[in-house]
């Protein structure tokens, strides 16, 4: 797999952004720096998207850059790999995470296929966005984290931006990744505000980050919860606990290396995602971590997630996803084990 050089640098600018507008920047960028950049999905020219994400593209690039597609998210793929054959870089939006598997065909039998399938003399950089995650009120097949099943297929590259300057920055860079992509967009914070700077690149895309530096325990997270990692963390040392929190942010390829090395400083690791923790991805950094830091552990590693049943009705969702009482219960268990000697 190849990747091409970094994007071409906007102009140079720093402003207050919440993660929807940021991303919004980043498509209006990408659109202005490359003509055979375009937008394709459900309502999301006129319109401007049900999250208004893609608002006032389509009037300032025109409706052949920015194009309003039927209801049919296994044309969108298939006409976004079309494209890409052709020398294109189509970003598809998908309009809710659980929408996403009528294309599930299209996305994990060709597109992840076709660059090993051509003998890399083929690329297809297609980048598909898909709002996924909880905590907006919404019922199933518009609340879901369907990342393990992308995670399990290699060709694609899965990436969750957590902050508005990494929702800009990785967003042009997955346009710009010779590569098809998968960025999951944690839509319950498209309204959390953070500065962006155009001029100031945010870590390469598929790298993880400690974002807080601790000696006790190690957090890892991704996406909607990294917020919520913060503030437990925050919670924590209060108690006298001193908590390292990672945002893991590539998915796939993961960056093992960075969590390991931090869960082998603090000798504890927790990982929690929305996802169910029954066959979630939280399992395979637990598995990556005890294979390469087994010595090191004082405890096993732990998993915080979402429940093993179908999303449930709204007035339930709070009960369902992972909060700060549940992300303090799991340190706690993993501080009830004694450390490891030197």
């Amino acid at each position: 797999m190849t990747s091409q050089d970094s994007p071409a640098e906007a102009q140079p600018t720093t402003s207050t952004l919440p993660l929807a507008k940021a991303i919004n920047a980043a498509l209006r960028d990408a659109l202005a720096a490359d003509a055979k950049t375009l937008l394709i999905g459900e309502d999301i020219g006129k319109l401007g998207g049900v999250f208004r994400v893609t608002d006032g593209l389509q009037a300032q690039f025109g409706e052949d850059r920015v194009i309003d597609s039927p209801l049919a998210e296994s044309g969108i793929i298939g006409t976004c790999i079309g494209m890409a054959m052709r020398g294109y870089r189509p970003v598809a939006e998908i309009q809710f995470d659980g929408f996403v598997f009528p294309a599930f065909n299209q996305i994990t039998t060709q597109l992840a296929k076709i660059h090993n399938r051509a003998d890399g003399a083929v690329s297809v950089p297609v980048t598909i966005r898909l709002p996924y995650g909880g905590h907006i009120g919404s019922i199933e097949h518009h609340s879901e984290s369907p990342e393990a099943y992308f995670a399990h297929t290699a060709g694609l590259r899965i990436i969750a931006p957590s902050s508005p300057q990494d929702a800009y920055w990785m967003t042009r860079q997955a346009i710009a990744c010779d590569d098809p992509i998968i960025i999951l967009e944690p839509k319950r914070r498209y309204w959390l505000k953070g500065e962006v700077s155009t001029a100031d690149p945010a870590p390469d895309a598929f790298t993880a980050q400690v974002l807080r530096s601790g000696t006790d325990a190690t957090l890892a997270t991704y996406g909607p919860l990294v917020p919520v990692a913060l503030a437990a963390a925050e919670v924590a040392a209060g108690q006298g606990r001193s908590v390292e929190v990672v945002d893991v942010r590539s998915i796939s390829p993961l960056d093992d290396e960075t969590i390991a090395r931090s869960a082998a400083k603090t000798q504890r690791l927790v990982v929690a995602h929305e996802a169910p923790t029954f066959g979630g991805f939280g399992a395979e950094i637990a598995a990556r971590v005890s294979e390469r830091a087994h010595h090191r552990l004082a405890a096993p590693v732990l998993r915080v997630g979402g429940f093993h049943m179908p999303y449930p009705p709204t007035a339930q969702e709070h009960r369902y996803l992972p909060d700060i009482d549940r992300m303090l219960e799991a340190l706690e268990r993993s501080f009830a084990y004694p450390s490891a000697t030197a």
